[in-house]
């Protein structure tokens, strides 16, 4: 059996494939924290313009933010080890793994081809929506609790099979999103939809301790690395978290502080905050000091103008570096003197001190040597 295309259904194809064009399958995307998203879409681009055959030379999917120059998710450090594309043809599909609320974002795909200017964007691309953990609460009627209900802003129309806990063990023939058997403390009571599980709910049993700061990779914190602060408080129900730097300077909203690439403006004081319906509680004060190499070391003379012999003259070796640096002094690249001090002393020169002098900085954590500073001593 021969199929042949209609005239007119010909051109409408042929008019489709002639121009830029991509197809996001779903505009809108709610997920739960924890949670794998994928994101599909289709493309087209002109296979010839002006006898140039096209290629595609690249595509990768990226944030949209107005006025910022989009950036391949698969090099953004926020999503290293949890984006992986899959690409075809006319195709190209972007998963994420472990899903955090910072992912809440509009998703788009862009093509590079071969073609002068031969770039597109596709629009409007994919808003995700990355909501909080499935949560239970109860309430009360009378002086007695009513019911117990598990909720979440990303669950599909039509939802009814759940899974409710009480403690540890899963309490069977509950499936509805409302637990309305008798509940009373100090037992815990927890809801799960589809592998996602909420925090547990303890009735009647209010608590809330002073939260505590947790760092990652004790030890020595090197200028440039990676630094994370955790904020935690048993408490019931769950705290949401503050952090701030001494003097009241709100730095995050978040129960972790991270530090992507930490810098010496970085040293300092921090402390974090749990609240919830009992008050606000403060932790201990936790203290960063970013450790660097000598980035830096020149040589002062004082007094700093025509040296005579029988001057008192000092030579100062001045770097940047934490922990302060250690100092080697050179006449004509020959070492004079090592030591933690970072001047080098005349009493009285002498016609015979003339020469250059540098000065070596150096630290655990790096070593540079200073430009070399001559001294012209003259004769009285």
């Amino acid at each position: 059996v021969t199929v042949s295309l209609s005239p007119d259904l010909l051109i409408r194809k042929q008019k489709k494939l002639s121009k830029w064009e991509v197809t996001f399958t779903s505009t809108e995307i709610c997920a739960i924290k924890g949670s794998t998203v994928e994101m599909h879409c289709t493309y087209t681009y002109p296979p010839r313009i002006n006898s140039i055959n096209t290629t595609v030379q690249n595509i990768f999917w990226f944030i949209y933010l107005p006025n910022v120059e989009p950036v391949d998710l698969r090099i953004d450090s926020k999503y290293a080890g949890r984006v992986w594309y899959h690409c075809g043809t006319n195709d190209c599909t972007l998963r994420i793994t472990d899903l955090r609320e910072s992912d809440s974002a509009v998703y788009r795909l862009k093509l590079i081809t071969n073609q002068p200017g031969g770039t597109y964007t596709g629009s409007p691309g994919v808003r995700l929506s990355v909501t909080e953990s499935l949560y239970s609460n109860y309430f009360y009627s009378g002086d007695s609790i009513s019911c117990l209900i598990c909720r979440s802003s990303c669950f599909p129309s039509g939802h009814s099979s759940f899974v409710w806990y009480k403690n540890e063990d899963e309490i069977f023939g509950e499936s509805s999103s409302l637990y309305t058997k008798y509940a009373d403390g100090p037992d815990s009571y927890s809801c799960a939809y589809e592998g996602h599980r909420s925090n547990p709910v303890y009735i009647n049993y209010l608590y809330f301790n002073v939260p505590s700061v947790t760092r990652t990779a004790p030890g020595d914190i090197i200028k440039g690395s990676l630094v994370s602060l955790t904020c935690s408080s048993e408490a019931n129900p769950l705290p949401k978290y503050s952090w701030y730097r001494k003097a009241q300077t709100l730095v995050s909203k978040e129960k972790q502080l991270f530090f992507q690439s930490i810098q010496p403006s970085d040293s300092g004081e921090y402390y974090c905050t749990a609240e919830n319906v009992l008050g606000r509680r403060i932790s201990e004060y936790i203290f960063i000091n970013v450790k660097y190499g000598p980035n830096m070391s020149i040589v002062l003379m004082t007094p700093s103008g025509m040296i005579v012999e029988g001057d008192s003259v000092n030579l100062t070796c001045s770097s940047d570096a934490n922990p302060a640096a250690k100092h080697t002094w050179y006449k004509e690249n020959q070492t004079l003197l090592a030591s933690p001090v970072s001047i080098y002393h005349f009493t009285a020169i002498s016609s015979e001190d003339s020469g250059n002098y540098s000065c070596k900085s150096e630290n655990q954590y790096g070593q540079i040597t200073s430009n070399s500073r001559f001294i012209d001593v003259k004769c009285k």
